[in-house]
């Protein structure tokens, strides 16, 4: 992995350019731990273009390992997973990672790029477990990866250079955005982000029961609130006008919205969810360790 990947998928077209790097085709890949998350990472990585036939799982889930293996993937024991692997990803759980890791270590290559999608261990936890001169990338992720929507945050370990991180870039761009981001922020990025999509589902049940509240039948209520939350977020997210002023472009003087509005004030909607995210923060500073 010596050349430097590009943040999207290069497509067929770019199999002569000597300097475009390791196509995700040409990857082998293994994953270590077939939950959910991992799951969602190494799908999206599949559908953009990795082989299956270079893709490893481990997993104890008898029902998942049936249907990597139903896609081409080889279901296999940790060590050998990671054995020649270009990218190993660890997506265990935090508790599980240090043994996982110990149990690899003298399978792992010099250059082989490690991507921890576990939540709350830190680099040099990681890098303590590993060769030395092992890249690590730390990642937290988010379940809208599930969806191809995900928000991903990136931060290099010590031994981790400008490919690897181009590279674990590259693959997480599969499920969604990525940013890449000092470790001392990741406990702020598991706040907003990690957490974030329950914050979300939490503000969609609101706002569906008090459709139900004011007179909508649910699956009316249910319709009306979640594609007003997929427009509303298309909004912020494929133009560059401020929340602020996409509130206030719908808030008429002496309207509904602005009744609304002060009544999500006397409530402290905005203190409640600024509080939320400082203690989520707090929480994650406190598992970490």
């Amino acid at each position: 992995m010596s050349a430097n990947p590009t943040a999207q998928p290069r497509d067929e077209g770019d199999a002569s350019d000597p300097t475009s790097g390791p196509r995700l085709g040409d990857l082998t890949i293994a994953l270590l731990g077939a939950g959910v998350m991992g799951s969602a990472v190494l799908d999206s990585i599949l559908r953009a273009g990795a082989d299956p036939a270079h893709a490893r799982v481990t997993t104890l889930d008898e029902d998942a390992a049936a249907r990597w293996h139903e896609r081409g993937v080889t279901v296999a024991g940790n060590a050998e997973a990671v054995r020649g692997a270009d990218v190993v990803v660890v997506a265990v759980k935090g508790a599980d990672v240090a043994g996982l890791l110990d149990e690899v270590t003298d399978a792992i290559g010099a250059d082989t790029l490690v991507v921890s999608l576990a939540a709350g261990i830190r680099v040099a936890a990681l890098e303590e477990h590993l060769p030395s001169g092992v890249p690590v990338v730390r990642v937290m992720p988010n379940t809208p990866a599930l969806v191809g929507e995900g928000m991903s945050a990136l931060s290099p370990g010590t031994s981790c250079g400008e490919d690897h991180l181009g590279l674990a870039r590259a693959l997480l761009e599969t499920c969604g955005q990525v940013v890449v981001v000092p470790e001392k922020q990741q406990d702020a990025v598991t706040a907003l982000s990690g957490s974030g999509p329950a914050y979300v589902f939490a503000l969609a049940e609101a706002m569906i029961d008090g459709g139900v509240l004011v007179g909508l039948p649910r699956p009316v209520a249910t319709q009306l609130a979640v594609q007003t939350l997929v427009g509303a977020a298309a909004m912020l997210r494929d133009g560059d006008t401020p929340p602020g002023l996409l509130r206030e472009r719908v808030t008429s003087p002496g309207g509904t919205t602005a009744a609304a509005l002060r009544e999500f004030d006397r409530g402290g909607l905005r203190s409640t969810i600024l509080g939320g995210i400082e203690a989520a923060r707090d929480k994650s500073v406190e598992l970490g360790g």
